[in-house]
């Protein structure tokens, strides 16, 4: 049976984002911290080694495959910072489009640094995340 990897662990998640090599990401990953803990209301919390999530739901698909993930996350990669948002919503698609500078994967979105984006937009997209995920799978 497939073990999913991403959980949610005791690390500290300031110790990881001491551990961030560039220091202007490192003061990004301080200040996304500060957001997502202010929106969400959540607690942050390390899931694996490297994404900070914030709450939680549990997912099952039609397939039998079901899991638990952060409503939203972050996490400051060497390359680019990947911000973990709800995929799959329209309300999604149009926030991003005011986003400012970013890429889109299947369920992240990429920013090299904070300043390339809008702040205001970037907290719509936590709580819109936040609201479509509670709303798809409430707890049973």
């Amino acid at each position: 049976m497939y073990e999913l990897k991403t959980k949610e662990t005791d690390a500290s998640v300031i110790e990881f984002i001491e551990s961030v090599d560039h220091p202007k990401k490192r003061e990004d990953a301080y200040r996304l911290l500060d957001i997502f803990t202010e929106v969400s209301g959540y607690e942050a919390k390390m899931w694996g080694p490297s994404i900070i999530g914030f709450g939680h739901y549990h997912y099952k698909y039609q397939t039998g495959h079901e899991g638990d993930a952060p409503l939203v996350g972050f996490s400051p990669r060497k390359a680019k910072i990947s911000l973990y948002f709800a995929p799959g919503d329209s309300e999604r698609e149009q926030l991003l489009q005011q986003f400012g500078k970013h890429t889109t994967g299947k369920a992240c979105v990429y920013i090299n640094k904070l300043a390339d984006v809008e702040e205001d937009i970037l907290k719509a997209l936590i709580q819109q995340s936040i609201v479509f995920l509670q709303k798809t799978y409430p707890n049973e």
